[in-house]
């Protein structure tokens, strides 16, 4: 079992497993609604809902409001090699929010799924950067 959980609002559950699965290399663990899934990555769960879909992740605000995709906060995933990644996922027509940035600690850029979510791929400069 996963040890890290995080939820993601996507429009499209089924476009949202298309990518996390077939791009990114997660494993759906269970699809048993239209508008749920949870996939896996190591010990990464990630848990889809979509906006008003039923079940708890999707459900709206007491004032009515629905949850959204997009916004800022992401998940880091660590690649080997990544300009090789982004010309796959380029390749693939992915959405990327930015090119390839150098920071302190490695290489980075941020990935949409299909909805707008951003998913950092991290590349480390050096070995005991790694995550």
């Amino acid at each position: 079992m996963a040890s890290v959980s995080v939820r993601y609002i996507v429009e499209d559950v089924d476009a949202a497993i298309e990518f996390y699965c077939g791009l990114l290399g997660f494993d759906e663990v269970m699809h048993p609604a239209p508008a749920f899934a949870m996939l896996a990555l190591g010990d990464l769960r990630l848990n889809l809902s979509a906006p008003g879909g039923g079940g708890g992740g999707g459900q709206a605000m007491p004032d009515g409001t629905l949850p959204q995709p997009g916004g800022w906060n992401r998940f880091a995933l660590e690649v080997g090699d990544l300009e090789r990644t982004v010309g796959v996922l380029r390749e693939a027509g992915a959405r990327f929010r930015n090119e390839i940035v150098e920071g302190r600690g490695g290489r980075q850029i941020l990935v949409e799924d299909p909805s707008g979510n951003p998913v950092e791929l991290f590349q480390p400069t050096r070995p005991e950067a790694r995550m």
